[in-house]
């Protein structure tokens, strides 16, 4: 079975990428143009230092959709999209993010737009589109954890699930909507083995109209695939790792959500596997 990059989907016959998945990532009927390597990209990675907000130790490009020339570029302003190349620490970081994120979703997390594409060396990259910009036009306010707690980001991992419960109770529009949202996401994190979903890789976004709500995932990837046996980076009921239903359990009973919210979460969680 030949299979989209974009979208991990079967490809209809004689198709290279799945049209709707094209669609869905740019806006576009083709795949725009990336023409660029690593080398290039470490290159405008360093020439973007002090222009750009993302934080993180992998690299990471903003690029913009030129759609008169269908080419992607690499933009400081009216960014819509996020590269993320291979890195020499860890290799098939890209690949292993695109197919966390896509499970993720299958599992019913809203995530962005992603898809994998090839650079002109042959090398992967993932790419995302902005949920804060995703039309290049003013940025959604977007406060990750670590500003609503009011911690430096080096302080990103000192924090727990019950802590990031607070946050929502405190901030979202709507509660107990969001934080059934983040007892998926906590949950998924750990059933994927991922040790980086610390405090700045969860947001409050906030619409027009003022609506806070949970942002989309993102940076999701299973790091005990290259770090084995990497526990979780928030902390639920005291406990890293070896967690049982019971923790889960007492964590959606404090966190105020029944445990029929629980079991719901648990089921889509096994049913996309």
């Amino acid at each position: 079975m030949r299979v989209c990059r974009l979208s991990l989907r079967e490809l209809p016959p004689g198709a290279e990428v799945h049209p709707a998945a094209v669609h869905a990532l740019f806006g576009t009927d083709t795949v725009p143009t990336l023409d660029l390597d690593i080398a290039r990209l470490h290159t405008l990675g360093l020439a973007m230092v002090g222009r750009t907000s993302m934080s993180g130790v992998q690299r990471k490009l903003s690029l913009g959709l030129d759609a008169q020339r269908m080419t992607l570029r690499v933009a400081a302003a009216g960014r819509q999209f996020i590269l993320k190349p291979e890195t020499g620490v860890f290799p098939g970081i890209p690949a292993n993010e695109h197919v966390t994120m896509s499970f993720a979703g299958a599992c019913g997390i809203e995530v962005p737009p992603h898809g994998l594409m090839q650079l002109r060396d042959g090398s992967d990259a993932f790419i995302v589109l902005r949920f804060d910009r995703p039309d290049g036009g003013g940025k959604l306010p977007t406060e990750d954890f670590c500003q609503l707690t009011v911690r430096p980001p080096k302080d990103k991992y000192r924090g727990s699930a019950e802590l990031c419960a607070k946050v929502v109770r405190r901030y979202a529009s709507a509660p107990l909507v969001e934080l059934r949202k983040l007892l998926r996401q906590l949950m998924f994190a750990w059933w994927t083995g991922n040790g980086d979903l610390h405090l700045k890789n969860l947001s409050l976004v906030t619409h027009a109209g003022g609506r806070v709500v949970l942002s989309p995932a993102y940076d999701l990837v299973h790091t005990q695939l290259v770090i084995p046996g990497d526990p979780i980076a928030l902390p639920v009921q005291g406990k890293r790792s070896n967690l049982r239903v019971g923790a889960w359990r007492r964590y959606a009973e404090a966190i105020g959500l029944p445990g029929s919210v629980l079991q719901e979460v648990a089921q889509a969680l096994l049913r996309a596997w």
